[in-house]
């Protein structure tokens, strides 16, 4: 399995605003799948997701693209909800 976690931390760094609260978690779900959390500062959550998911949802298309070669299958979430 790829570092795919690697990946979307290296992206998500250049696109926000503080890229050193930027945190990204990776593990592997029962059926295989990879999950990837991204957990930006509060004020970059917009900036990650973009107008209509669009920055989001370009990162898991990058993602699942590097991921086609492996026959892995990865799935790519923005933490929105912070508690405290």
């Amino acid at each position: 399995m790829a570092d795919y976690g690697a990946l979307v931390e290296y992206v998500a760094r250049s696109l926000v605003s503080k890229p050193e609260d930027v945190r990204v978690s990776s593990s592997e779900a029962g059926d295989g799948t990879v999950k990837v959390l991204i957990d930006v500062d509060q004020s970059d959550i917009g900036r990650m997701i973009g107008r209509r998911g669009a920055t989001i949802n370009a990162i898991r298309q990058v993602v699942r693209a590097a991921a086609v070669k492996s026959g892995d299958r990865v799935d790519v979430d923005v933490l929105e909800d912070r508690e405290g």
